[in-house]
């Protein structure tokens, strides 16, 4: 099968070129950035020039490589610093999401591809009320703090745009990454003990390794339509999550401190993160992609990117 990925030089797309050609399709892959090809061409892909916020530029690359599916993982990513200020730390790929997403689309249609898979994410999106744990048939945050509101905007506008498509179309929301270095800030500010825990530290969060999240990527090719959550069996309470990184790290437990000294701290977004977000289920993924994670816990998919010092 003949792929157009679109962001191969990301975090899940390094680890998805090498899925895509196991599996015997051959990938056409794009980055924004010359001195990335290079990078490309080691993987085994056919390297291409292409800026996903400029429709000209995505209807050429499209056009020329002429694929069957086109995998959607443009981001512009790079360490979130400051939760104060989310929406400003995601300004880049809120626009890969919105208007990079119809460049794709308009491509597609043009070029006649018949599959498109976009990437969104599932955590803090989530309705922050009733259970702790959704799928994808629960609604998404009505309301969000307001430095989210932006990026949520952005994530329902890849969904709605891609699901609503007439083409066959697959959004796979994944989890929060880990594994290869992916996360590697997060996971430096627990083992620094500058990551407490606010009051109850009640949020759930799930992560996803990921390479889990590209061979779900490889599965959506030829099953599955509509909106998956691509995360591990196991949704954590930042409470039980936070101290169990800390001793895989080898780093002293996490501090608790108040919610509103939290506040202070990391604003309301960082609150929401650590008090109030809810976990996803992938059972949907599993019955419908054929799929399930090799790391079906964190804490083990963890322990062992610990002991080969790939998050040291």
């Amino acid at each position: 099968m003949r792929i157009f990925l679109a962001g191969a030089t990301g975090a899940i797309g390094r680890r998805l070129v090498p899925q895509l050609l196991a599996a015997g399709h051959l990938v056409v892959a794009t980055t924004r950035t010359p001195d990335k090809q290079a990078a490309i061409w080691n993987l085994g892909a056919q390297p291409v020039l292409m800026d996903g916020l400029d429709a000209e530029s995505v209807g050429a690359a499209v056009a020329k490589a002429e694929p069957e599916v086109i995998i959607h993982q443009m981001t512009a990513i790079d360490g979130v610093t400051n939760l104060r200020h989310f929406d400003r730390e995601f300004a880049a790929t809120n626009r890969l999401r919105t208007e990079g997403t119809d460049h794709l689309l308009a491509a597609a249609r043009a070029s006649g591809v018949r599959r498109v898979i976009a990437q969104s994410f599932t955590g803090w999106p989530n309705e922050r009320k009733g259970g702790p744990v959704k799928t994808e048939t629960n609604p998404l945050d009505q309301s969000p703090p307001a430095e989210q509101r932006e990026s949520l905007a952005a994530i329902r506008h890849v969904e709605r745009a891609v699901v609503a498509a007439p083409l066959e179309s697959v959004v796979l929301r994944y989890g929060t990454f880990y594994g290869h270095g992916v996360s590697r800030e997060l996971l430096d500010l627990i083992r620094a003990r500058k990551l407490p825990i606010p009051g109850d530290g009640g949020a759930v969060w799930s992560w996803i390794h990921v390479d889990d999240a590209a061979a779900a990527t490889v599965a959506a090719l030829t099953h599955g339509s509509g909106v998956y959550n691509i995360v591990d069996d196991e949704p954590t309470k930042v409470a039980e999550m936070l101290p169990a990184i800390a001793e895989i790290l080898g780093a002293r437990p996490p501090r608790h401190v108040p919610v509103w000294l939290a506040r202070l701290l990391a604003g309301e977004v960082g609150v929401s993160m650590l008090t109030q977000i809810r976990g996803s289920s992938n059972a949907k993924a599993k019955r419908e992609l054929g799929w399930a994670p090799k790391w079906s816990s964190w804490r083990d998919g963890l322990a062992c990117e610990a002991t080969s010092e790939l998050v040291s």
